[in-house]
């Protein structure tokens, strides 16, 4: 039996616009509303996601992070 899709949890998240419209444009491709779409990645986030690629955007995305901010 299927698990019940329940949303239980709202939270406000500060995105950057690319960011937001990246999960829009993947919400609207898989058919998905944002907060299903987010739900969706989190919930398979270790199939996918490539660690090794993962782990090099991270280092990229946080040195680049104060530069952002300015």
């Amino acid at each position: 039996m299927p698990k019940r899709f329940r949303l239980t949890r709202r939270f406000a998240a500060a995105m950057t616009e690319d960011g937001y419209r990246r999960l829009r444009r993947f919400a609207q491709e898989a058919g998905l509303d944002e907060g299903e779409a987010l739900s969706f990645l989190f919930e398979n986030f270790d199939s996918v996601t490539d660690t090794e690629n993962l782990s090099h955007r991270l280092r990229l995305f946080n040195s680049e992070l104060e530069a952002r901010k300015r």
